[in-house]
């Protein structure tokens, strides 16, 4: 499967799996447009790539129609009605726990999404059946997939922490061990519910067989989401957070998403004025960017009905932030760091619809339990709330978690339309501000800006560690400098890390063709028609 793919007539898509990518592929072949064809990779991915998605997480769609309109569509999903602070001092917790039935304690909003997204789709003119869309991804599910290098990783190092959560083990630890890469793995209940809906509708998720029976799982294992929790559930459309910038305009998802701290990055940096690519001011100044960012968004970013987000965004704002940084030395590190699992996959057509989306359990196989009548994984983005009332993010039932979830769209004052974005939880800001500025704004190909070497700052995938952790590639003069500059630097061993997160994007050129590019740090790629 390429990593980089150019020139397409009719569309191209990128994905972090290559079963996603054939399956994106293959509708836009039958004519789909770009919204069918991540219908279509967003139920394939989760059948093949578990550890990082499944029907029982959320997801975020960023969707730029041909009129030139975006839109968000927001699925994520509640605390239930039992998620309540007492519930958890009850059972002595101090923190929600991250594994077993109380960390399923939101309702799995993805499915909700892609019932907006198959509405949508409908309204450009795509007429492809649901049943073909989920096709490939009942066939891997029944048939079986080929465990991925990073999922038997996963397996093997959360193993223990994760073969206690109900359902389990059955089918994703076989005979009660991590699995190898290349096993043959199958998700047969799974498979029967994705047949269930494409045959009822995505609706019936929650308000019909496959909601009753998800309800009664989690009222077996105790988890606090009700019946009354799925029946009432709906993903929502909502206007993305923009700001523009030289080089365009930018969009990306509002609260509870991090997207605010996205848009602040590139907007903080841009005025810097750094005019050399891949120095010491480039890289420094996109670190400590990040770093007032996400001040602003542990402080803010809460549920959505709370905040208003325009004073951020403001040019003032935005130009005292820029000041507060030091051209030469660090700023003090670190603050409050967040980890997740994830995909992001990008689609574009020729037709000028172009779609950035991401869904996710959180941390890798989310809460680990697996409801054993429908296949279905829950996440534990939960695990976000705190258990402090004062908090900003404290618990309560019906209330929204914090979400490092963000996909990313652009639109460029030269034509070209952009989705970007990754999964790594704090990493994900990050990896779309390098993307960002070594392609748009220092003109870097898509695939040499997506391969190129990376940095985290803070904790992701579950690490102790908050310092900041670069590949090797990156020159030795350049790290030398950002340790004398004061920031704790770790050189990583691994050339291609997967803690940098698995990048991606698609561009739609003003000439109508569409090229796509995605992370050799994945198991996936990029493909078009």
């Amino acid at each position: 499967m390429d990593l980089h793919s150019a020139g397409h007539r009719r569309g191209a898509v990128c994905a972090p799996h290559h079963a996603a990518v054939t399956a994106g592929r293959a509708i836009l072949a039958e004519g789909g447009n770009a919204l069918e064809a991540m219908l279509a990779m967003a139920a394939t991915i989760a059948a093949v790539y578990p550890h990082m998605n499944h029907l029982g997480g959320d997801g975020f769609w960023l969707v730029r129609e041909p009129t030139g309109r975006v839109r968000a569509l927001m699925a994520p999903g509640p605390a239930g009605a039992n998620a309540t602070i007492a519930l958890y001092r009850e059972h002595g917790h101090d923190e929600i726990p991250p594994r077993g039935p109380l960390a399923a304690l939101t309702v799995p909003g993805a499915i909700a999404g892609w019932l907006l997204a198959l509405e949508a789709a409908r309204a450009l003119g795509g007429k492809l059946p649901l049943s073909l869309l989920l096709d490939d991804a009942i066939r891997h599910a029944r048939e079986g997939y080929l465990v991925s290098r990073s999922q038997a990783r996963l397996s093997a190092e959360k193993r223990e922490e994760l073969a206690q959560a109900p359902g389990f083990a059955a089918p994703f630890l076989p005979e009660g061990k991590a699995p190898e890469p290349g096993t043959i793995l199958r998700q047969s209940a799974l498979a029967a519910t994705l047949e269930q809906l494409a045959h009822a509708g995505l609706d019936d998720f929650y308000r019909g067989d496959v909601g009753r029976e998800i309800a009664a799982d989690l009222d077996r294992i105790s988890s606090p989401v009700t019946r009354r929790d799925l029946e009432t559930y709906q993903a929502r459309v909502a206007e993305p957070l923009s700001l523009k910038v030289a080089a365009g305009t930018l969009f990306n998802t509002p609260p509870p998403t991090q997207g605010l701290a996205s848009l602040l990055i590139l907007a903080v940096f841009e005025r810097l004025r750094v005019t050399e690519p891949e120095g010491f001011d480039h890289v420094h100044g996109l670190i400590e960017a990040i770093k007032r960012a996400f001040l602003v968004r542990d402080r803010v970013i809460g549920d959505p009905a709370q905040i208003g987000l325009d004073r951020f965004l403001d040019a003032k704002f935005l130009d005292v932030e820029a000041l507060k940084i030091d051209r030469k030395k660090a700023a003090p590190w670190p603050a409050a760091p967040s980890a997740g699992d994830t995909i992001w996959m990008g689609a574009a057509d020729a037709d000028g619809c172009v779609v950035s989306y991401i869904q996710s359990l959180y941390w890798e196989f989310g809460s680990g339990c697996v409801l054993p009548a429908t296949g279905v994984l829950m996440q534990n983005r939960g695990a976000a709330f705190s258990l402090d009332p004062r908090s900003p993010r404290a618990l309560a039932p019906g209330r929204l978690p914090f979400h490092t979830l963000n996909p990313a769209l652009a639109v460029l004052t030269d034509g070209r339309i952009m989705a970007y974005g990754t999964m790594g939880g704090d990493g994900q800001p990050q990896t779309q501000a390098a993307l960002f500025t070594r392609h748009v704004i220092y003109g870097a190909p898509l695939d040499r800006a997506v391969d190129a070497p990376r940095w985290l700052l803070g904790r992701t995938w579950g690490s102790p560690h908050t310092n900041l952790r670069i590949e090797p590639r990156l020159s030795g003069q350049l790290i030398d400098r950002l340790m004398s500059a004061g920031h704790d630097v770790e050189v990583l061993d691994d050339a291609y890390s997967d803690l940098m997160g698995h990048a991606g994007a698609v561009v739609l050129h003003a000439d109508g063709s569409v090229e796509a590019a995605h992370d050799p740090r994945a198991d996936g790629g990029a493909d078009g028609v």
